[in-house]
Formats: structure tokens, sequence, C-alpha cells
């Protein structure tokens, strides 16, 4: 009897223990393929255009600036041209938010999505800086810093031996 309870007792732990090890199996491929899902790659529009067929297989980040006048938009659903130096970019922005309120011509803008056959970028994802909010303020603009006199200060300095401990 003593022999037949110990082989239920070693096939209770042998079920659970399958079951455990199936669950962390699969909890570590979610993992996995969530992370591979979430990642991309930052490349410019030059290393893009040269990338060849390896493009269309991967999640990528583009930045550039818009093109002043190519800005087309439908809702959420809005349509640029990204330039950077001589080279630029189709982007065709289908994401369920509407572009931030800095998104306009000469803005800095990043598109986060996929590169297609038809040389257009689908993009899921959209950041914009207008790039005249983040430039140094010139001298006599409003909000500048004057620079000709240094501030005053409240702070009274008292003459050596007026006050104070002596040796």
């Amino acid at each position: 009897m003593a022999g037949n309870s110990m082989s239920n007792q070693a096939n209770i732990y042998l079920k659970f223990g399958g079951v455990t090890a199936v669950i962390l199996v699969l909890l570590g491929y979610l993992a996995y393929s969530g992370v591979q899902d979430s990642k991309s790659y930052y490349v410019t529009i030059k290393e893009l255009h040269k990338m060849g067929d390896g493009a269309y297989s991967k999640r990528l980040r583009v930045a550039g600036n818009v093109q002043p006048g190519s800005i087309k938009r439908v809702g959420t659903h809005v349509q640029f041209v990204l330039m950077e130096e001589d080279q630029t970019l189709h982007v065709d922005y289908t994401g369920t938010e509407a572009p931030p309120d800095t998104f306009k011509d000469d803005s800095q803008a990043l598109a986060d999505g996929r590169f297609d056959r038809d040389g257009v970028f689908h993009a899921k994802q959209l950041q914009a800086k207008c790039a005249s909010k983040y430039a140094p303020q010139q001298p006599g603009t409003p909000g500048a810093t004057p620079s000709a006199e240094p501030a005053k200060t409240m702070t009274q300095v008292q003459p050596a031996g007026a006050g104070g401990v002596s040796n």
C-alpha cells in the first residue's frame, strides 16, 4: 500500500510540474513576441533608402523636417513629406490620435511605422516639435534676458571691522 500511495504522489507532482513548465514556456514566448513587436529601429531618410528589402520587414522610426505645403489632413489621417538634407520621404499617418498641435510646416517630426514597397512610409505614431519654439531668443524680443547690466541684489556689504568677530 505504501508503494502505491508514493506513485500516486509522484504522478501528482509530475502533472503539476508539467503544467508549470508549459505555463512558463508560454509566458516566455509572450514576453519575447511582445518585445519583438514593440522594437523599432531609428534610421535617417538616406539610410532608409539604402536599406533595400530589409526596410520592408522592420518597424522603423524616421525623423526629418515637414516640407512646407505638403500636409494634407482628413480627420486623424495625414499625408505629408519629410525632408532631410537632399532626401525626401512621403509619409501616410493613420494613427488613432490626431497629430500634435506642434505638427506644421517646417516642424521637426518623428514618424514610427513601416516602409512599404509603394515607396510610402506608413506611420502609426507621430511626434512633432516646433523648431522656432526651441530656438534661442534674440535680444530685444519679449522674454529675452537683458545682457547689458547684471542683476542687482538687496545684499548689503559691511566694511571690514564694522561689527562681527575680530581676532
